[in-house]
């Protein structure tokens, strides 16, 4: 019989359902709001102390390393504080922390006058003449 959600979604339902010590038939006297609140009760509260707000200074200093992404370091936040913060928040103030820093240098370039190259990533391996290999760096200018 289908009922137009999926099979985990009903298995989860089901675990409630036990979870709450409830069983079937239902009594006639629950109410549907009395069965919401026994198969969706409040996550509980957690004091502000509880949950490790991250250091901000060290997360910059692991984006630099090759390879690291903002979501394998929350990630490793996670691990370390399971009760911690959502990834949504991580990114969120993270960025906000980020952008309270002053990090501007002006400066004034004259046409032509200088080249600048910024090389895009790692190394690739390349073949000169079908014989030697040689590791090519994409740039850009």
């Amino acid at each position: 019989m289908a009922c137009g959600i999926s099979r985990p979604t009903v298995r989860e339902y089901l675990r409630r359902f036990a979870e709450a010590g409830l069983s079937w038939p239902l009594p006639e006297d629950l109410g549907e709001s009395r069965l919401e609140q026994l198969l969706f009760p409040p996550p509980p509260d957690l004091p502000a102390h509880a949950r490790v707000v991250p250091d901000w200074h060290r997360v910059k200093e692991e984006l630099r390393g090759k390879h690291v992404t903002l979501f394998l370091i929350w990630q490793e936040y996670r691990e370390a504080h399971p009760e911690g913060y959502q990834y949504s928040w991580f990114c969120e103030n993270y960025r906000a922390w980020q952008g309270k820093l002053d990090m501007v240098m002006r400066q004034d370039h004259r046409a032509g006058e200088k080249l600048f190259v910024d090389y895009a990533g790692q190394s690739a391996p390349s073949r000169h003449l079908r014989t030697v290999r040689v590791k090519v760096s994409p740039f850009l200018t």
